[in-house]
């Protein structure tokens, strides 16, 4: 079954706007949970802009919920990764200028050192997930340095949805639509678990969900952005229902 994983970044940037101590992700991580969340996602990043390293380390200790920690692969991450134990890290690429992850992990030019990234977080038992555009030199590239989970950049087929008006029957959406479900394909024919994320929301989520064989959707903006006149619980709740809706018509 379909699940979800919420990102909290973004309750950390309100708390850092004003370098104070509210509002507390963990207790973000908490009411995500009780709205249904089927894991929390934190980007600890290297400048430290919103999340910052107490907040992964009581959120490991703290909450019963499972933890993925996106990541750049720099020897600084790793050795916080392999500390923390986080049940998931995702390999993502990071920039100092970019407002927030731009594209997917270029494995083909990096191969040699991600493969040594993930054989060290196996080693310490950690699941480990990459983040790539949907590409299938990608995905090869994935299989080969050992990654367990492919996460699909799904921010092309979101801005495309947007710019068409929101009609996901239009020939641009349905391209990246297709690209997104081949890379899909790929990434169960070569044994590894198959995850989307990035810019989804409300209007554009069922889709996705939709595609045969995904297994989690990681989204965070916008369910942070609906509990600003919700509340965060009940904005995680209606994000499940519409991806739990979606995959259930599929299987019908």
């Amino acid at each position: 079954m379909i699940e979800l994983g919420v990102n909290i970044d973004h309750v950390a940037s309100v708390r850092q706007a004003r370098r104070t101590y509210e509002p507390d992700p963990v207790w973000a991580a908490v009411e995500a949970h009780l709205g249904g969340a089927d894991g929390i996602t934190v980007h600890l990043r290297e400048d430290r802009r919103h999340i910052q390293d107490e907040d992964v380390r009581k959120l490991r200790d703290l909450t019963q919920i499972k933890l993925n920690l996106e990541m750049a692969a720099t020897p600084e991450m790793l050795g916080i990764a392999v500390g923390l134990k986080p049940e998931m890290a995702m390999l993502v690429p990071e920039g100092r200028h970019e407002v927030t992850t731009e594209g997917g992990l270029d494995i083909v030019a990096q191969e040699p050192m991600l493969r040594d990234a993930v054989a060290r977080l196996a080693d310490a038992g950690i699941m480990t997930s990459v983040f790539i555009d949907a590409d299938l030199a990608q995905v090869e590239a994935a299989r080969r340095i050992g990654a367990q989970v492919c996460e699909i950049h799904t921010g092309p087929y979101a801005h495309a949805f947007h710019q068409r008006g929101r009609d996901a029957e239009s020939p641009a959406v349905r391209d990246e639509l297709q690209r997104i479900r081949a890379a899909g394909d790929a990434i169960m024919a070569a044994g590894m678990r198959f995850n989307a994320g990035h810019a989804l929301n409300y209007f554009n989520v069922q889709p996705v969900a939709a595609l045969a064989g995904v297994r989690e959707l990681h989204i965070g903006h916008a369910i942070v952005s609906r509990a600003l006149f919700i509340g965060l619980r009940e904005a995680v709740r209606e994000m499940k229902r519409l991806m739990r809706e979606a995959a259930r018509d599929v299987e019908r």
